[in-house]
């Protein structure tokens, strides 16, 4: 069917995870319940950390950031996913779906390059720790926040600008849970290489940077406690960075298994069962990472449900 001739969709229809309704309502309490947890759990991290003065530090600076991009892009996917459960038609016009795309990606890559940027704040910290308040002062933690903000949503206004002019008239029928990359298009009628190679060169851009931040910045950490000769000294060094590499490696982890795999391995129920990892999961886990791992957050914890007795 020539693009000219075939006829323009004002909405899609999302396929969802399961056509079964007895299924659906199952994973309808499931979901609510998690992201639930997601928004409790990532704000109250939010306000500790705003309250306990112990926290003003950078780390913990960097660590409400990521928590309120855990709450932002996990927003973006689920209320529309559980309203989804409980419809027959589970359309989403085409506007929305642009939004949907934009935004979770835009918060996705800012906190790629939140968790870069942490890593750089425990280098410095653990490498360089006479310097680590002058290095990580209040103007340079600005402007890495700053910075990841800005990578990110300019990384994917270019992409979401080279995908939505593409031409979807074949079918509006997309086989997700939500307005993801792959699906969209594998569904457009248009030729996709522009748009293929405007992902590959974004994704590489941001996640690679942030890789190889994370990569060396690691590197140095993990030379430097082995060169210290207090057993005590080291242990405290690496509980420091233990929450953080968790978080690394479960969100990197995951992406490079998204976006990064052979097209000859893609299956469209593993790409829909890694996504609800990253898109649903992961923003839970955060916070109950930083808060079981870390005796600063626990020690804060603790004091303020002391404090509310």
């Amino acid at each position: 069917m020539a693009i000219e001739n075939c006829t323009v969709f004002t909405d899609f229809i999302l396929l969802g995870l399961s056509g079964r309704r007895d299924v659906q309502q199952g994973l309808f309490v499931l979901f609510l319940l998690v992201y639930g947890i997601t928004v409790i759990a990532n704000l109250g991290m939010i306000l500790l950390i705003s309250m306990d003065p112990r926290l003003h530090t950078p780390m913990y600076y960097f660590l409400s950031n990521l928590s309120f991009c855990d709450v932002c892009y996990s927003s973006t996917i689920s209320p529309k996913m559980l309203v989804d459960f409980l419809c027959e038609q589970k359309r989403i016009p085409y506007n929305l779906c642009v939004v949907q795309m934009f935004f979770f990606g835009a918060f996705a890559a800012v906190e790629c390059v939140m968790l870069s940027v942490m890593a750089y704040d425990r280098y410095v910290a653990i490498c360089n720790p006479l310097l680590y308040t002058v290095t990580m002062s209040r103007r340079m933690c600005i402007r890495l926040v700053a910075t990841a903000y800005t990578a990110g949503f300019i990384d994917m206004a270019i992409f979401t600008s080279c995908t939505f002019p593409l031409s979807f008239c074949n079918s509006n029928i997309i086989n997700h849970f939500f307005c993801d990359i792959p699906p969209l298009l594998a569904l457009s009628a248009s030729d996709t290489t522009t748009s293929e190679i405007a992902l590959t060169v974004s994704c590489s851009c941001v996640v690679g940077s942030s890789v190889i931040t994370v990569l060396l910045s690691y590197s140095y950490i993990i030379t430097t406690i082995l060169r210290m000769t207090s057993a005590e000294g080291r242990h405290k060094a690496f509980s420091t960075c233990a929450s953080h590499l968790t978080a690394v490696a479960i969100f990197y982890g995951t992406l490079l298994f998204m976006y990064f795999r052979p097209n000859s391995s893609y299956s469209m129920d593993t790409d829909k069962m890694a996504s609800v990892f990253y898109t649903v999961i992961i923003p839970m886990l955060n916070p109950l990472i930083y808060s079981l791992r870390n005796k600063d957050v626990k020690g804060a914890l603790k004091k303020k449900s002391l404090s509310l007795n």
